[in-house]
């Protein structure tokens, strides 16, 4: 097949379904072109070695990619995050239409909508079905998170989502919840399929060795460890009282790998009360996170009590998965039960203190080879229901369906 992806966010950039899976479809048989834009995502700026410009062509591992202009943003302006979006829609939409290779399946990411909107535009002058893959729940991902709060305007995006689900052809999620929620919304059920997100694999797999002072810091210790976002949705004040709480628990440590917008505030905490179990490691590069991780004796998820954050999987569950280790999931929901049914940790309640400590009790006092057996198991429902080979096998018996309808 001859697929187009369509996606506003692409290598260099940081992204789930980017050069990774574009590679994977073309391994498995598949011509791939991308129309994406230029690198400018998260900080909002264009990336060294690129130059805007109306459009650029480039050939990434035989991949044709065709990068158009967008007005580089993503800051807290609305005004100006929503030029970002608008500007790569419209150019993407001429470009689609103008200046790519007929495809037999257009595949669109979302976020954001506008990719939505585009793709209907090169779907009707081009005769090309879309499978629409959701990796957000417009609008409601937007309310929780604080980026819009006026309530006509939340009204409007809702409407235009759902003309955007009537025009695609199929449309894929990333777990149970959002298949659900789209059913109660009008969406046909047998228009909707679930493929889980993988990780970035080869970052995983080929980590580099660590620091020899984060050797120091992790070695000989019962290390649990959070990676990723330190932010209000993540609400960490509550795993710093679990911290407190197990403070004669002498081998058992707290770690922290990240940052975000409350990671001054927990180490201000944490030194102000003198809870010494905890410690912090910046933000590392993906090649190096997988070294860090492979210190951990529990991988832990924890988000704030939130309706969205029932129906969604973190994207750290794949990549704790993959490496192969225990997961302490203190989120309810979807992702809760893809822990239970891979029997790969302990399920928590979010912000429960003491629900929280006595499922980390109960892995620390596991023999070793029970512990040995929780991240056995992690890794082959990883490998079975999760990796990169088997979601793109999922992708691309949806696009021959599209295709041959």
């Amino acid at each position: 097949m001859k697929i187009l992806l369509l996606t506003q966010w692409f290598d260099p950039e940081p992204t789930f379904k980017g050069l990774a899976f574009a590679r994977e479809l073309q391994r498995q048989g598949h011509q791939v072109q991308v129309l994406t834009g230029f690198p400018n995502y998260p900080g909002g700026k264009i990336y060294d070695g690129y130059k805007l410009k109306l459009y650029q062509r480039e050939q990434i591992d035989g991949i044709s990619v065709l990068r158009v202009a967008l007005f580089p943003d993503h800051g807290s302006s609305a005004l100006k995050r929503i030029l970002n979006y608008i500007s790569f829609a419209f150019m993407a939409l001429l470009f689609g239409i103008f200046a790519t290779k007929k495809a037999d399946v257009i595949y669109a990411y979302h976020p954001p909508l506008t990719v939505g909107l585009a793709a209907i535009f090169i779907k009707l002058f081009r005769r090309i079905p879309i499978v629409y893959d959701i990796q957000d729940m417009w609008p409601d991902t937007l309310k929780a998170t604080g980026m819009l709060n006026n309530q006509k305007i939340l009204n409007i995006v809702g409407h235009v989502c759902h003309l955007v689900y009537s025009y695609v052809d199929h449309i894929v999620v990333l777990c149970p919840g959002f298949k659900k929620l789209l059913i109660e919304r009008g969406v046909s059920e047998d228009k909707v399929s679930v493929i889980y997100n993988w990780c970035d694999e080869n970052s995983l797999t080929q980590a580099e060795p660590i620091k020899v002072d984060y050797q120091n810091l992790l070695k000989d210790r019962f290390n649990i460890i959070f990676a990723g976002n330190m932010g209000k949705a993540q609400s960490l004040d509550t795993i710093l009282d679990v911290a407190k709480e197990l403070k004669l628990e002498s081998k058992i440590q707290f770690v922290f790998v990240g940052a975000g917008t409350e990671t001054d505030r927990l180490k201000q905490r944490v030194i102000h009360e003198s809870i010494e179990n905890i410690v912090f490691i910046p933000r590392l590069p993906m090649s190096e996170v997988g070294g860090v991780l492979d210190y951990a004796n529990v991988l832990l998820v924890h988000l704030k009590r939130d309706p969205l954050f029932e129906i969604t999987v973190p994207s750290k569950t794949q990549a704790y998965m993959a490496i192969g280790k225990p997961l302490l999931m203190a989120v309810s929901g979807d992702a809760a039960d893809l822990v239970q049914e891979a029997q790969c940790g302990r399920i928590a309640r979010s912000e429960d203190v003491d629900n929280i400590k006595t499922a980390i009790l109960e892995i620390y006092h596991l023999p070793t080879d029970g512990q040995h057996q929780l991240g056995l198991n992690a890794k082959q429902f990883y490998d079975e229901k999760l990796s990169l080979s088997y979601g793109t096998q999922q992708f691309i018996e949806i696009f021959k369906r599209v295709k041959d309808a």
